[in-house]
């Protein structure tokens, strides 16, 4: 049995015009598509005008979606990438895919990054094109999906979006809580809103810091002890604990003494059962409950701190 070698084929002596050769051909072969895709593509029109740009095809699916087809024989660049995204949204495509002989990485990682931010019906690829021969067959085309839509990316997609919509949660929490803070204690009056589940203030020394905390279904308020090492921190914690019986007598309960063990810092907490993020009918009383216990915490640790 004789065997073949594979020859790679530059694509221009196939196509030397990528609009009027290429284009021309896929819009005659889309069941060279299907195939990498599995799916099936009705060609509905070559040229597709979009204001003062042209996509290079339109189809639809099986479902009778929108897709769009650009052709790119070259290097992927900015421009094709932007009139991509330019004809998706004028034609209300739900699919995109990009034909290129040579995908940049960015590019790679842009189309990624697209899927895991479009909608979830949508879905962008990113395709490669190359050609091949063994001996003096034809040649013969290979396309390659080097990025395209997944559950996998789709779920890192709705996580970023309940991330964000976390942030813009916290953002207004913590203005709302520094709002009322200000008018009971001056002790975060300088402290700005945050997307983060904490803000903190300053208690006085180097390294002590008093923090608010909030999670989607809990609260608390702490001091944080973090000098940079561990022994330091343990020093200091020590100090404090050693008058735990009048520290919790001053605030009016109990507070978890958390020691530094398989960690640099150490803390000094009080944990609220009110509610938390998730509950945002309870704000107003979740953050009168908080500011009370900081006001109570900073009453009860201060004179200690100032000693240290």
């Amino acid at each position: 049995m004789s065997i073949g070698r594979l020859e790679l084929v530059p694509l221009r002596e196939i196509w030397r015009n990528e609009a009027h050769n290429f284009t021309a051909w896929l819009a005659e072969n889309l069941d060279f598509l299907e195939e990498v895709l599995e799916t099936k593509l009705s060609l509905i029109e070559r040229e597709v005008s979009v204001g003062s740009f042209s996509a290079d095809l339109l189809a639809e699916d099986i479902n009778g979606n929108p897709v769009i087809i650009e052709n790119q024989l070259e290097r992927t660049d900015h421009d094709h990438l932007g009139k991509l995204i330019t004809y998706m949204s004028n034609l209300n495509a739900k699919i995109a895919i990009w034909i290129t002989s040579e995908p940049r990485p960015e590019h790679e990682q842009a189309v990624h990054w697209l899927n895991e931010t479009l909608p979830a019906d949508t879905a962008f690829y990113l395709i490669k094109i190359e050609a091949y021969r063994i001996g003096t067959s034809p040649p013969a085309p290979l396309l390659t999906i080097v990025a395209g839509p997944s559950l996998e990316a789709k779920q890192i997609g709705v996580q970023k979006k309940e991330l964000a919509e976390r942030h813009l949660l916290r953002l207004e929490f913590w203005k709302q809580l520094l709002e009322q803070a200000k008018t009971r204690t001056s002790l975060h009056a300088r402290v700005s809103p945050s997307k983060d589940n904490w803000i903190y203030a300053g208690a006085g020394k180097s390294g002590l810091a008093f923090a608010y905390v909030i999670r989607m279904h809990d609260v608390r308020v702490e001091l944080v002890i973090d000098r940079g090492e561990m022994e330091t921190n343990l020093r200091i914690f020590d100090q404090l604990f050693a008058n735990k019986e009048q520290i919790e007598g001053v605030f009016g309960g109990p507070l978890e003494w958390l020691k530094a063990v398989d960690r640099r810092v150490c803390y000094v907490r009080h944990g609220l059962t009110e509610g938390g993020l998730a509950h945002q009918d309870r704000w107003p009383q979740i953050q009168d409950a908080m500011i009370n216990a900081m006001i109570r915490l900073e009453q009860a640790l201060s004179p200690y701190i100032k000693r240290l």
